[in-house]
């Protein structure tokens, strides 16, 4: 090609000699698909649309599916949209690195920067369509946003997704009377400073998860937790008074007849607010009528050195454990804690169930058949038995009955085996609820502080050795929380029932069948 006719090609756009293999043109067509012909922006624009793809079938599948699949909202709400982003960040990474390997090849072909010419109707198709997709990204990132911050509050996505390390306290939370109530409403609660607080400890612990550093068991989050005044408090009302509550115990001795016996009695809840009711009972404790502040000398708050006690009279009491070793002085500075709910309800949701109870609710239940010579106690030596895996420990759970019946009572393998087969499997399922050994969780791990049967409880108070300057003793005496009505031991004890006597009307009105209640009871004057 002639000098001459170069320069001409040169005015017109045309190429040249000197024009490398791929050319740029200010204005004209196929400015855009030039630039994205590079390997960056093509893998980019791969990765994006099969991003896309994936993303719309799993919101498909989560929007079909009965039941929600933590995995398939980690994929479809987090992973997916990051490589979407990923995906489109790359195409103008791409361009720019293009753009920049023309400019060298052949300085001078193209300006410093890109020429929008909206007199160029491809330019105007692009533009529009740029701006048509960047319209429809922003709703859809939108509304994944609020998704993926929605998922993140899910039950799934924090008792499912790390199977291993949260599988114990999902199991007891399913089972709690709080498996209705979403982990997020207690753990976090409301507000954006607790949200931002929950997300940055959980950051820290998805990477102690990844690199396997996490503790065996998870501690307890005994420190820095929220107020039950801002969690428990927003569905119990501590003002509410309660009176007394009947509750009825059946036990199943550890001796060849299972022998049951039950205890019923009354336990004195009472109330703390003198406005609803009387200041009595175990909510006596709860902040309203008193204060009460202690002092632990353990992580758990199992060991209670120091009490102190402000009366609604504004007096103060305080209570120094004998075998403590500690002044007035030095409880003093001790770092106090002022008691509220969950220093009793400690474990209102994640509760381990000791297998004595567990087995007891499961003979009183009849899952378990109580005429198995033994049962109680072979269940027990079964499910405490160490294991090392879940899978051992169950088919452990069948072998060691199978043999203690085969060599004690080999009657009850030929006569009873249905009986037994359906023991062993309620024994499985107990030993799954109480212990997990891939955790190193089991039922002692994380003490339970209401009652005092298999945990100290109340008794880390109320042990009789808690003594104020006066002489008066924190008291250990049953019938302070307790009114036991009955005590029933041998083959009446499980249908043992508080006997009812007929209704006797202040005012004789003959045949009471016949009457309500509120034709004369309106709530006001009779």
């Amino acid at each position: 090609m002639s000098e001459l006719e170069d320069q001409g090609n040169k005015a017109s756009g045309a190429p040249t000699n000197d024009t490398p293999k791929r050319t740029w043109r200010n204005v004209g067509e196929g400015q855009f698909k030039m630039l994205l012909r590079n390997p960056v922006s093509l893998a980019g624009a791969g990765l994006a649309l099969i991003s896309l793809a994936n993303i719309l079938f799993f919101f498909l599948i989560d929007f079909l599916s009965p039941r929600p699949n933590p995995y398939i909202g980690i994929l479809g709400y987090m992973v997916l949209p990051a490589f979407l982003v990923l995906g489109l960040a790359l195409l103008p990474l791409g361009m720019g690195i293009e753009r920049r390997r023309i400019r060298n090849a052949a300085p001078g072909e193209l300006p410093q920067y890109p020429i929008l010419n909206l007199n160029v109707h491809s330019q105007r198709k692009t533009l529009a369509a740029v701006l048509t997709f960047g319209c429809v990204f922003a709703m859809l990132s939108a509304v994944g946003s609020y998704r993926a911050f929605e998922y993140t509050e899910s039950v799934e996505f924090c008792g499912q997704l790390c199977h291993t390390v949260m599988n114990p306290e999902f199991v007891a939370y399913k089972l709690s009377p709080h498996a209705r109530v979403r982990c997020v409403d207690c753990h976090v609660g409301s507000g954006a400073s607790w949200y931002i607080r929950s997300k940055l400890s959980g950051a820290r612990q998805v990477v102690k998860t990844m690199m396997g550093t996490f503790p065996r068991p998870i501690p307890s989050p005994v420190e820095n937790l929220r107020p039950a005044a801002e969690t428990c408090e927003t569905c119990h009302w501590p003002g509410k008074f309660h009176g007394a509550q009947l509750r009825v115990f059946t036990h199943f001795g550890a001796d060849e007849k299972n022998t049951p016996r039950q205890v019923r009695l009354l336990i004195k809840t009472g109330g703390g607010d003198p406005r609803t009711g009387p200041a009595e009972g175990i909510h006596w404790h709860m902040n309203i009528s008193n204060e009460i502040t202690y002092a632990a000398s353990d992580a758990k708050r199992q060991v209670i050195p120091y009490i102190r006690v402000k009366d609604s009279q504004g007096r103060i009491t305080e209570y120094l454990a004998k075998d403590g070793n500690l002044t007035a002085e030095q409880g003093r500075k001790l770092t106090g804690r002022r008691m509220d709910c969950v220093d009793c309800h400690n474990r209102p949701t994640h509760v381990y169930v000791p297998p004595d109870r567990a087995i007891d609710q499961a003979l009183a239940a009849g899952n378990i058949d109580g005429t198995i010579p033994s049962i109680k106690q072979e269940a027990l030596t079964a499910i405490t038995a160490t294991y090392d895996s879940t899978p051992n420990a169950l088919e452990g759970i069948a072998t060691s009955v199978h043999q203690f019946y085969q060599s004690k009572y080999p009657q009850v393998e030929s006569q009873q085996s249905a009986q037994l087969q359906k023991a062993i499997a309620d024994m499985q399922r107990i030993y799954q609820t109480t212990t997990f050994p891939e955790m190193k969780v089991d039922w002692k791990t994380h003490p339970d502080n209401i009652g005092h049967f298999y945990y100290q409880g109340c008794f880390r108070c109320h042990d009789g050795q808690h003594q104020s300057a006066d002489g008066r003793v924190v008291r250990k005496d049953c019938d302070l929380c307790h009114t036991i009505l009955g005590q029933d031991e041998g083959q009446s004890a499980p249908m043992a029932k508080v006997q009812s006597i007929p209704f006797q009307h202040p005012v004789d009105l003959g045949d009471m069948t016949q009457v309500n209640c509120s034709d004369c009871h309106t709530g006001g004057p009779q």
